[in-house]
């Protein structure tokens, strides 16, 4: 190599450097001038000038126009061009799909919800397609190319290969799962799919109650439970991706029978299924038996059965979290799902876990509710989108 190969390998990274820089500022505090640009970045203002110039060019920032205020020359401010591109995000649940687009700040560009067909896995996939098909058309009509494809799906995902090894709900009759086969073969862009109580976690921190919390967990009780484990700001997945499959802690009568081992009886008693199962078993109702865990939960309000019911369900979700927080010291626990999220199990729960440890963390219930594992999902292909504009600006502009 000589001198000068060196020398102007060393400018052009320089420049990248400079650009990405820039960009990141923008992308955080925009619209915002180059004199803030260059404060922000510590850059020198002719570096900021070219910086900007360059990525006006690549069509990755557009002037918003003159900020008035000082006297003199007044500056022009920048934002992130809108054209520059979206993500679209996908929740897959047992019960419901639900699909939105996000420009790259985040906001909605398009949402849909429907019920998840429950014929057969090729049902699914076309389902996923054409919500996913409908998402782009909106949102590329004014914001350009789509940039990534975030997913949140039932089951445990494998952290090497990504696959699904595992369901959480038997959504698809025919025994075989892989509703993302047509967006996969369509879309030439980073296809990420992760655990949806994961997802639902990341949610939280990107739009909820973790956002600035460093180590929380999000424990969902509905058709299904599990957790999701964030510490330092890392979601932790373990060895196989299977933390926070709290379904397996041995809180029942005999953990060492099949039933827990291949199911999880603790979640058995403390989801939708067990809970219905337990409003069965009794013969002590005012009127005829709810038929729905709303229903249940709404008559605790004043009817002696429902009240027991949800006073055994918040023992076993508070004796879990006493043993999470015992291991994992969180600052918070969110509760969200259908069941974990109903008002009227907060409080008991608070009871139970502050009965067993000491040092407990703030317990709440989440604010997103069923829309927190979408909100993750668009928030990992986000991030993907911005690492790839990151990518595409340097490179776009000699």
């Amino acid at each position: 190599m000589t001198q000068s190969d060196s020398g102007g390998r060393s400018l052009n990274l320089l420049r990248e450097l400079s650009d990405q820089a820039v960009l990141e500022v923008i992308f955080r505090d925009g619209p915002i001038t180059r004199p803030e640009i260059a404060e922000h970045t510590g850059l020198s203002k002719p570096t900021v000038s070219d910086a900007v110039r360059r990525l006006v060019q690549a069509r990755l920032v557009r002037p918003m126009g003159v900020r008035p205020g000082k006297p003199g020359r007044s500056p022009v401010s920048y934002a992130v061009d809108n054209a520059a591109g979206f993500v679209v995000g996908v929740d897959i649940g047992g019960t419901n799909l639900r699909v939105a687009a996000v420009d790259i700040y985040g906001e909605k560009l398009a949402s849909e919800e429907q019920p998840t067909d429950k014929d057969s896995t090729r049902a699914v996939a076309r389902q996923v397609y054409e919500m996913v098909r409908d998402a782009i058309r909106t949102a590329g009509a004014t914001h350009g190319q789509l940039l990534g494809l975030g997913v949140s799906t039932p089951g445990v995902v494998d952290p090497v290969t990504h696959r699904v090894t595992s369901l959480a709900y038997n959504i698809s009759p025919d025994g075989a799962y892989d509703p993302l086969a047509l967006i996969r073969d369509r879309y030439d862009v980073p296809l990420l799919v992760d655990n949806n109580i994961n997802l639902a976690a990341i949610g939280e921190k990107w739009r909820g109650l973790a956002t600035g919390v460093s180590n929380f967990v999000f424990v969902s009780i509905g058709a299904g439970v599990g957790m999701g484990i964030v510490l330092s700001d890392e979601l932790v997945r373990g060895a196989h991706g299977a933390a926070g499959e709290i379904c397996y802690l041995p809180f029942t009568a005999d953990p060492f029978d099949d039933r827990h081992r291949m199911h999880g009886a603790f979640e058995d008693e403390v989801a939708a299924a067990g809970v219905m199962a337990a409003a069965a078993a009794r013969t002590d109702w005012i009127g005829d038996r709810p038929q729905t865990v709303e229903e249940l939960f709404a008559r605790a309000a004043d009817e002696p059965a429902a009240q027991e019911i949800v006073q055994d369900e918040a023992k076993h979700v508070g004796t879990a979290i006493a043993a999470v927080c015992a291991m994992l010291d969180p600052a918070l626990v969110v509760l969200g799902g259908g069941i974990g999220s109903n008002p009227a199990l907060l409080r008991p729960v608070r009871e139970t876990t502050a009965a067993l440890v000491p040092l407990m963390a703030r317990i709440e219930t989440s604010l997103l509710r069923e829309q927190a594992a979408l909100h993750g999902a668009l928030a990992i292909a986000l991030r993907e989108a911005r690492d790839a504009l990151f990518r595409r600006g340097i490179r776009a502009v000699p």
